[in-house]
């Protein structure tokens, strides 16, 4: 007779978890690299003016850093949008109409961003 203690769980989801946790670290890794940088530029001496913030984000490593930083802020808020609408947000009609709004908008904003970046 086989005796069973506990109970059984029933494992179920794609297992995100660390794979979530650590794209949160590293993008926010990122966008801490990006502030430090930013700051430098700005505390520099000088007036600061349109010409100053024009001249910080004409240079080509600027540039990419900053789309870098456009796509982990954009992906740093889709991970937590969506673990909070998979936890809260039962009906999966809902759920899923809250997650393609939640990407439109998140592609939207970036693509503006990375527009203004590249019009200076």
């Amino acid at each position: 007779m086989a005796v069973n203690y506990g109970s059984k769980r029933v494992v179920v989801g794609a297992h995100y978890g660390m794979r979530d946790w650590l794209s949160q670290r590293v993008t926010a890794s990122l966008m801490a690299i990006f502030t430090i940088v930013l700051l430098a530029q700005v505390l520099m001496p000088g007036p600061l003016g349109y010409d100053r913030w024009a001249g910080i984000f004409s240079t080509q490593w600027m540039k990419l850093l900053s789309l870098v930083t456009f796509v982990a802020l954009a992906w740093h808020a889709w991970v937590g949008v969506r673990d909070i609408l998979m936890d809260y947000v039962k009906p999966v009609g809902t759920r899923l109409v809250l997650q393609v709004g939640t990407l439109v908008w998140l592609v939207a904003c970036t693509g503006w961003a990375i527009q203004v970046l590249w019009r200076l």
